[in-house]
């Protein structure tokens, strides 16, 4: 008798329990309910489809600081009031405007062959045509110990490892360094000019391009190609059987003075606490090789289209949302500064930021950078993301995405939904970044973990500051 008084009791505890932590819940059911029907009709919507073929369609490429750019700017105003944003505007800011110009580069010795590559950003451009004996250097750190001068009249040729394929990108910033500051150990040893491997996980012979880093003020004085990876392979085994070589180039990339740039920004203004913002985004420039549509036409179709299908709701959430097309990322995350700057008075009112920039692949994971009590609330959000595959990861990840490094380093709170990246450095920054890699489902479910997870948090009274 008293085991079963026991098991009542227990029972009658357990159950308070529940409801005790029910009532404590950050999202009621109701809410709980939106984001589902949210979901769902995220996943049967073509909008994000639609969004991303116009842009790479009707703009194409959209390299930071061109005509091309500015004329997706205009897009993207229109595309928000047609959607129903409650207040478009775009927000200009000056940066300094790079051209790739032509480039001719092939192989005279051993033999003549011609290679496949592109000027990185920032690169300067050959007066006349280099003709010049090749020094290998296996990777970056070979390159960083060369001593000043030895390479006069010389080109220089950094090798590597072909980036191995990762869901979470893994290798990439390792990869990256001969890309971002092998001109300035190429010109401290005096090289006419400095080709290096792409920095890529493909073995098409596709050349990937990117930005270099500044070494303070100071940009490259020689020109800096990147050659596809089947290309560079071929260089190393001409390496390794004691060929000479020898390489010929002429590459007419240049700066060419400030331009106008801009962001574009759209709000669906909050019904209760419309000074409080949470900002979503992509970036709304690309390289010029290809189309821009995985690098980062995607991520401006998966939040342009989550905010939109918020919109439909017959009520706007608490909060406000807003979604930042940011310009000129690709060039130096300029646009991302420039709008910290621009709103630095009020990103005390920034209650949040995340950016989709890693492709148009699934997400996998959802992982935060909030304080305790609202780690409870983004907890939640992963159960009800739960049946799209989306598992929850750590909750003391800063991050959010490129464009919002300069936000988060100033105290905005950030969560990021990872996406799938194992293909993702196959396409990066290549003519091969076209639309036909955007799979319609796959792009539907990030639209669908968007649009549940920024509704639930943006009509949410947690606070989500550490």
């Amino acid at each position: 008798m008293q085991l079963r008084k026991c098991l009542v009791l227990g029972a009658v505890l357990s159950i308070f329990s529940v409801q005790l932590l029910a009532a404590q819940s950050p999202i009621t059911n109701e809410q709980k309910q939106t984001a589902t029907q949210l979901m769902q009709k995220a996943l049967e919507s073509d909008l994000g489809m639609e969004i991303v073929t116009s842009l790479t369609t009707e703009i194409g490429p959209r390299l930071g600081g061109s005509e091309a750019e500015e004329r997706a700017r205009v897009w993207g105003q229109k595309l928000g009031k047609n959607l129903g944003f409650d207040k478009v505007s775009i927000e200009e800011f000056t940066m300094p405007f790079w051209d790739r110009g032509h480039l001719h580069i092939s192989l005279t010795s051993p033999y003549q062959q011609e290679l496949y590559g592109t000027a990185l950003g920032g690169a300067a451009p050959s007066k006349e045509s280099i003709d010049a004996d090749v020094v290998y250097f296996r990777d970056i750190h070979a390159l960083t110990d060369v001593k000043n001068g030895v390479l006069a009249g010389k080109i220089a040729f950094v090798d590597g490892d072909l980036m191995v394929k990762s869901q979470t990108g893994a290798g990439y910033s390792h990869a990256n360094q001969r890309r971002r500051i092998g001109w300035q150990h190429a010109e401290r040893g005096g090289a006419s000019a400095l080709v290096v491997r792409s920095v890529g996980s493909d073995s098409h012979r596709f050349p990937h391009t990117g930005m270099m880093s500044k070494d303070g003020d100071k940009w490259a004085n020689i020109p800096v190609i990147a050659i596809s990876n089947p290309d560079a392979d071929h260089l190393r085994r001409l390496h390794n059987l004691g060929k000479p070589l020898s390489i010929s180039l002429h590459s007419g990339s240049e700066w060419k003075g400030e331009v106008s740039s801009g962001n574009v920004v759209l709000d669906l203004i909050g019904s209760e606490k419309p000074e409080e913002i949470v900002l979503i985004g992509g970036h709304l420039d690309s390289w010029d090789l290809g189309t821009g549509a995985v690098d980062d036409g995607a991520g401006i179709a998966i939040t342009t289209a989550a905010a939109a299908l918020i919109a439909e709701l017959p009520k706007r959430p608490k909060r406000t949302i807003r979604v930042v097309m940011f310009g000129a990322e690709e060039v130096g995350l300029l646009g991302a500064f420039a709008y910290a700057k621009k709103h630095e008075a009020n990103l005390k009112n920034h209650v949040l930021a995340t950016e989709s920039d890693f492709g148009a692949q699934t997400i996998w994971q959802l992982v935060s950078n909030v304080n305790p009590q609202a780690t409870l609330l983004i907890d939640e959000i992963g159960k009800i993301l739960s049946p799209l595959g989306i598992v929850r990861g750590g909750s003391d990840i800063p991050g959010g995405g490129p464009d919002i490094i300069p936000l988060a380093k100033k105290g905005v709170p950030t969560i990021r939904l990872n996406q799938n990246g194992r293909d993702y450095f196959d396409l990066h920054h290549t003519p091969d970044d076209t639309l036909d890699k955007i799979d319609p489902a796959q792009l539907a479910q990030n639209i669908a973990a968007y649009a549940a997870s920024i509704y639930l948090i943006a009509d949410s009274d947690v606070k989500l500051k550490q």
